[in-house]
C-alpha cells in the first residue's frame, strides 16, 4: 500500500511540474507577443524624447531664449501710473529734511498748529525711458546670447554621451544574448557526454569515477550559464534606464557577428560636442567682461510725467475737508537725463581683471580637452587596427578548436583519451566560441569608441543601417 500511495504521489508530482513548465512557456510566449522590436536608430530617437535628463537640457535651452529676450526686452519704456487718497492734518514747514524712514508731507507752511485732517488726493503718469545706454544694452544682450550658445553646447554633449550609452548598453545586450546561446551548446555538449559516458560506463570501457566527474561538469556549465544570464538581465535593465521605459523589447541582430564595418570616414565638418561646450564656456566669460566694462558707459534717459493733486485746503487757507478728494491742479513734464558713473570703473576693474583670468582658465581647459581627444584618437585608430587584426584570426582558432574538440571526444569514447584531455579540449572551444562573438563585437565597439571621439555618431549608424 505504501508503494503504491508513493507512486502515486510521485506521478502527482510530475504532473504538477509539467503544469507550471506550460504555464511557464505561455508566460514567455506572452511576454514575447507583447515585446516590441525596434531599430538601433529608433532606439536612440526614443532615449532623446524620453530621458529626463536630455528633457531638463531642453528646457534650459528655453529658459536661456527667454532669458534673451529678458536682456533685449530693456529697451521698452516703463509707463507707471498711480493714484492715492490720504487723510491726514496739513500743516508743514519750509526747509529740508532727509525723506528716509519719514513720510513727506507737501504743502505751504500754516500760521499755527492745526491737528485737524483732511482729505487729499493724487495721480500721476511717469514715462522712464533709457534708449541710448553707448553699449550697455547690447553688452547684457550679448552675455545673454552667449548664455544661450552655453545651454545649446551643454544639451548636445549630454545628448551625443547619452546616444552613447545607449549604444554601448544595446551591443552589451546583443552580446550577452550571443554568449547565452554559447553556453547553452555548452549545457547540451555537456549533458550529451554524460549521457555518452554513461552508456561508456555500463560496456565498461570507462570507469565509474567519470560519470561523476561528468555530473560535476553540467552542474558547472548550468552555472556559467546562469551567470551570463544574469549579465543579460542586467543589461536589459541597463537598456531600458536609459530608454526611460519598461517596455519589453526583442533584439535579434545577429548581423554584428559576422559582418564588420567597411568603408568608415568621419565628416570632416564633425567636432566633438566637449569643444563646442568649453568654446561656449570661453564666450560667456568674454561677454561678461565686456558687460561689467560697459557699466562704467553714461546713459541718456528720457522722462515725461503727467500728474494731478487735490487738498481739502485752499490757497487762502479755507478748510474743505471733501475737496480733497477731487483734483484742483494738473501739471506735466519731460526730460532728458545723462548720467555718468565717474568712480564706478574702480569697482568694476577687479572684477574685469577676475573675467580675464577665467578666459585664461577656459582657454586652458580647451587645449586640455583638445589634446586629450588628439590622444583619445590616435587610441582609438590603435584600437580598431587590432581589432580588425584579432577578428582575423577569429575563424581559425575556432575551427582548430572544433576540430580538437571532436578529435578527442571520438577517441574518448573509443578509450583512447581520458576525461581530462576531452574537458580541456572542451574548454577550449567553449573560449574559442565565446571570442569569437567577442572579437567581433570588439570591432564595432573600436569604431563606437571612434565615433564618439570624433564626435560624429553617423560614423558608427550608417554603418548599422
Amino acid at each position: 500500500m505504501n508503494a503504491k500511495r508513493d507512486v502515486c504521489f510521485s506521478n502527482m508530482l510530475i504532473q504538477f511540474n509539467v503544469l507550471l513548465m506550460l504555464l511557464g512557456g505561455f508566460n514567455v510566449l506572452s511576454a514575447q507577443s507583447s515585446a516590441k522590436s525596434h531599430t538601433l536608430k529608433e532606439l536612440v530617437q526614443m532615449a532623446e524624447a524620453n530621458y529626463p535628463l536630455l528633457k531638463s537640457k531642453a528646457l534650459d535651452i528655453q529658459a536661456a531664449q527667454k532669458g534673451v529676450a529678458a536682456s533685449q526686452s530693456t529697451l521698452i519704456p516703463n509707463l507707471d501710473a498711480s493714484y492715492q487718497v490720504n487723510y491726514a492734518t496739513y500743516n508743514n514747514i519750509t526747509g529740508m529734511a532727509s525723506n528716509q524712514f519719514m513720510v513727506p508731507i507737501t504743502g505751504p507752511p500754516v500760521a499755527s498748529n492745526n491737528m485737524n485732517g483732511v482729505f487729499g488726493s493724487a495721480t500721476s503718469l511717469l514715462l522712464n525711458w533709457q534708449p541710448i545706454t553707448f553699449g550697455q544694452r547690447k553688452a547684457q544682450v550679448d552675455v545673454a546670447k552667449a548664455g544661450l550658445q552655453y545651454a545649446r553646447a551643454d544639451a548636445g554633449n549630454e545628448i551625443f554621451r547619452h546616444k552613447i550609452k545607449v549604444i554601448n548598453a544595446y551591443l552589451d545586450l546583443l552580446t550577452s544574448g550571443e554568449l547565452s546561446k554559447v553556453y547553452k551548446n555548452n549545457l547540451q555538449r555537456t549533458e550529451a557526454n554524460l549521457r555518452s559516458v554513461q552508456s561508456l560506463v555500463v560496456s565498461g570501457i570507462k570507469p565509474g569515477v567519470d560519470t561523476a566527474l561528468f555530473k560535476a561538469e553540467v552542474s558547472k556549465a548550468k552555472i556559467d550559464l546562469l551567470s551570463i544570464q544574469k549579465y543579460q538581465q542586467q543589461a536589459s535593465i541597463t537598456l531600458s534606464q536609459l530608454l526611460a521605459t519598461d517596455s519589453n523589447f526583442v533584439f535579434s541582430d545577429t548581423a554584428f557577428f559576422y559582418r564588420l564595418p567597411q568603408n568608415f570616414l568621419s565628416s570632416d565638418s564633425a567636432k566633438n560636442p566637449l569643444v563646442g561646450l568649453y568654446s561656449s564656456n570661453t564666450s560667456i566669460s568674454v561677454a561678461r567682461k565686456k558687460a561689467l566694462a560697459m557699466t562704467s558707459a553714461p546713459t541718456l534717459g528720457v522722462w515725461g510725467t503727467g500728474y494731478a493733486r487735490g487738498s481739502g485746503v485752499s490757497n487762502t487757507g479755507a478748510v474743505d475737508i471733501t475737496n480733497g478728494l477731487g483734483f484742483q491742479r494738473f501739471n506735466y513734464g519731460v526730460g532728458l537725463q545723462l548720467s555718468v558713473p565717474i568712480l564706478h570703473f574702480l569697482q568694476v576693474k577687479p572684477q574685469i581683471q577676475q573675467q580675464a583670468f577665467l578666459i585664461k582658465s577656459n582657454e586652458e581647459k580647451m587645449n586640455e580637452v583638445e589634446l586629450q581627444l588628439r590622444k583619445q584618437d590616435e587610441l582609438a585608430d590603435t584600437t580598431l587596427a587590432n581589432a580588425f587584426a584579432v577578428v582575423q584570426e577569429s575563424p581559425l582558432f575556432l575551427e582548430s578548436a572544433e576540430y580538437s574538440y571532436k578529435s578527442l571526444q571520438s577517441r574518448y569514447q573509443s578509450g583512447l583519451a581520458n576525461f581530462a584531455d576531452l574537458i580541456q579540449a572542451q574548454y577550449g572551444l567553449v573560449k574559442a566560441e565565446a571570442d569569437y562573438k567577442l572579437n567581433y563585437m570588439g570591432v564595432w565597439k573600436a569604431l563606437l569608441f571612434k565615433a564618439s571621439v570624433k564626435g560624429d555618431l553617423n560614423l558608427f549608424i550608417n554603418q548599422v543601417n
